[in-house]
């Protein structure tokens, strides 16, 4: 048995819990139970056979997810397609999405994530899941050490023409006010360039502890914000970038250059103790965003994985 088998999902179907297939179903049962005990002891809950579709979705997401939040300084590329509610990615499909927990570089992060498929892939497109204690025991003690000051990150966001997501679409705002409102309650370094690029730079922890549990989990993304991480066709791209001109970038918490074999060593880790949630139409998914990072499988044919947060 390996380590990634001593963990997965709890799988609830309409049997399981002697329901009848429908939202309404899904809806009663949910409203007698302890949905944060449930997540804090399980991580990820898969609910499968609901046939929950896009008209009955919006009364099963408030139902688990309390304070549906916005995705503002979100870095993923995403489509927003309702109240709070966006694609999981527009990320291209041929490319594998490595382990993170949401917006663990932020200031403030989703406690809880939703994912809805509401159309399934012809083949592939599995959201991964692993352990974030399982995830911070892969990582070879040295590695770990040298995370201890935490990861700074830094993001260029252009204004409207440029590589990655403009200051706009990262803050879902046109409004300078809106976006330094923010940013000064974050303890994040920041200043408005001549070429109306907004660069940010704030240190994050590289673990946390689960407010719950007080279990510690690897917790940030310098994988994938450092180059190393990005694959052989996007680092050879970047490589030509200056630092001012790449869209982000992870260093240690002084500024020093993380080592990109030990990039590579912890997203392997990551993938390597993970767990596949294959997608059916109707399936839904919640996850403890601290206990439980994801990410993305390679795909053909059109998926549709639609994503909602909650604090």
């Amino acid at each position: 048995m390996t380590d990634s088998e001593l963990w997965k999902p709890l799988e609830i179907s309409p049997a399981d819990i002697g329901a009848q297939p429908g939202a309404d179903g899904l809806l009663a049962w949910l409203s007698a139970q302890d949905v944060g005990s449930l997540l804090v002891e399980h991580k990820a809950l898969v609910f499968r056979g609901f046939g929950v579709a896009p008209a009955t979705l919006n009364p099963v997401i408030d139902m688990l997810l309390p304070n549906r939040l916005a995705y503002v300084h979100g870095n993923s590329p995403r489509t927003k397609v309702g109240d709070n509610l966006y694609t999981s990615t527009d990320y291209p499909p041929e490319f594998t999405i490595s382990m993170h927990n949401e917006m663990s570089y932020a200031a403030r992060w989703p406690a809880r994530l939703i994912f809805f498929c509401q159309q399934a892939p012809t083949s592939g497109g599995a959201t991964p899941v692993v352990d974030g204690r399982l995830w911070l025991d892969a990582i070879r003690p040295e590695v770990r050490e040298a995370f201890a000051g935490g990861v700074r990150y830094v993001q260029n966001l252009h204004g409207g023409l440029g590589l990655g997501k403009s200051w706009q679409a990262t803050f879902e705002t046109d409004d300078r006010e809106e976006v330094e409102a923010f940013l000064k309650d974050t303890d994040a370094e920041w200043e408005w360039r001549a070429d109306d690029t907004l660069w940010i730079s704030q240190v994050r922890p590289a673990t946390i502890r689960h407010p719950v549990s007080g279990l510690e989990v690897w917790f940030n993304q310098a994988d994938q914000w450092h180059v190393a991480g990005l694959g052989e066709e996007a680092a050879d791209l970047m490589e030509l970038l200056s630092e001012d001109e790449a869209p982000q970038s992870a260093q240690f918490a002084d500024g020093s250059p993380i080592p990109a074999e030990w990039i590579v060593h912890i997203q392997q880790a990551g993938l390597k103790h993970a767990v596949d949630v294959d997608w059916r139409e109707g399936d839904l998914m919640v996850i403890d965003n601290v206990l439980v990072g994801h990410g993305r499988r390679p795909y053909a044919g059109q998926r549709r994985v639609l994503v909602a947060m909650s604090d």
